[in-house]
């Protein structure tokens, strides 16, 4: 499965995009940190300017990309194991 080509539902979207930037607040000595400050100070808050919006299916962010695709992996029940197979 390609997880790159999934949308990414808005709500959630924005949702990871607030999760992220909290947690990196004030690291701006990180890769994350300053990628989250360089955006909420380029955008000034708008949405629509974000990072995250800038691809079709709020896939324009990597750090939200990457949360959202581990949470889908997470999710997801391993091939071939059933819960009839688990004692």
């Amino acid at each position: 499965m390609n997880m790159e080509n999934n949308d990414i539902p808005k709500d959630l979207a924005i949702q990871l995009c607030a999760e992220i930037r909290q947690q990196y607040k004030g690291k701006w000595w990180t890769f994350a940190g300053m990628q989250c400050m360089g955006c909420s100070l380029a955008s000034k808050g708008d949405l629509a300017k974000m990072c995250v919006s800038s691809a079709p299916g709020y896939r324009g962010c990597g750090l939200v990309n990457r949360r959202y695709d581990q949470q889908v992996k997470n999710s997801q029940p391993m091939k071939g194991v059933s819960d009839e197979t688990i004692p």
